[in-house]
């Protein structure tokens, strides 16, 4: 048989000629031939398994960077690193798993036996922020206190470091209100509020910053979140990332065109859609704190370089929390930290 035009080989192969054309930009699957007159690539049937190949572990999720090195492996060496993208596989599931648990029972108003005894909870916190080796100023800000967690990441020099500083000065006056559970939402947006007129009203109008706090009152606590700074939970020894980012790149993982391994090297991870000063929709949700419970607040200087797994192992150890910032913000360093770090751990404990 001679070669194929990448429509009958597109048949054989059961793969859409705009994936071929995909594969062969990305390296995976070049064309035996292409027509110098009319540029129609051309493939060798012996190209078939290995397009087989690719079209499976695609369907398994696997990131086209990754198929790519697997793709170029002996037999029994690509089988081991199928075998632990299996692996790594079954252990999100699980993680998907207990955050879908921890999902039901807080939408359902269900909490762990403790949640309704009324114990009196209180924090023990620690916050850190640092400039990181790759940027010669600090645009993140940080602020805890014992009713109030916050985090910002400014953005474009001098003017981001003032959004970012803007931002926290604006829910500080929120540490000393005396506040109900039921008013916590509407003060932190009209905070919110006031922060994006404040930064808006600066000389330069591209000035930006993230923002994610909490704020407390008895076992509840108000979330407001808006950027790519991130919060996450640790409850029961699983940790759940209870933010979304507002990037470009996570749209694309919404509308499934991405994979989020694949969305932490894309070359605009970094892309807000909303922040202060531009589109300062935030996200605005109410919880339940339970005793045992570990917060992490942190800019994407540390989120966006340190492995999640990493970054769970190094939540679980008992440690305190200023011995756990000053662990998150040294793995920061041991991948580089080209941007600034900004860190808040707090641990929910019974009084």
């Amino acid at each position: 048989m001679g070669l194929l035009t990448i429509g009958a080989f597109a048949r054989l192969s059961r793969l859409s000629p705009k994936a071929l054309r995909l594969y062969d930009d990305l390296g995976l699957l070049p064309p035996a031939a292409v027509d110098p007159s009319s540029g129609y690539r051309l493939y060798d049937p012996a190209q078939l398994e290995r397009a087989r190949l690719v079209a499976w572990l695609r369907r398994l999720g696997m990131p086209l960077a990754r198929i790519r090195d697997v793709c170029a492996l002996p037999p029994d060496e690509a089988a081991h690193a199928v075998a632990a993208f299996r692996d790594r596989i079954a252990a999100e599931a699980q993680a998907r798993e207990r955050l879908a648990t921890f999902l039901v029972d807080y939408l359902s108003g269900r909490g762990s036996p403790m949640s309704d005894q009324h114990i009196e909870l209180g924090i023990r916190y620690a916050a850190r922020t640092d400039t990181g080796r790759g940027r010669d100023t600090n645009e993140d800000a940080v602020y805890a206190g014992s009713r109030l967690l916050a985090v910002a990441d400014g953005m474009r020099g001098p003017l981001g470091r003032r959004a970012s500083a803007t931002a926290i000065e604006a829910l500080r006056p929120l540490e000393d209100a005396d506040l109900p559970a039921g008013a916590l939402l509407n003060a932190l947006s009209e905070a919110i509020g006031s922060a994006d007129s404040a930064i808006r009203s600066a000389d330069d109008p591209q000035s930006l910053t993230t923002l994610t706090a909490l704020l407390w009152s008895g076992s509840q606590l108000a979330l407001v979140h808006i950027g790519d700074s991130r919060a996450y939970l640790l409850r029961e020894d699983a940790l759940f990332r209870i933010t979304t980012d507002h990037t470009y790149v996570q749209t694309l993982v919404d509308e499934g065109r991405l994979t989020p391994e694949e969305a932490r090297s894309h070359p605009e991870r970094a892309l807000l859609v909303r922040a202060l000063g531009h589109d300062a929709t935030a996200d605005l949700s109410l919880h339940t704190a339970e005793p045992g419970d570990r917060y992490l607040l942190c800019s994407d200087g540390l989120s966006a370089v340190v492995d999640p797994a990493a970054l769970e192992s190094t939540l679980r150890d008992t440690v305190s929390p200023a011995d756990t910032v000053d662990r998150l913000i040294a793995l920061a360093y041991d991948s580089g930290a080209p941007d600034n770090i900004a860190c808040v751990v707090a641990d929910v404990v019974a009084v």
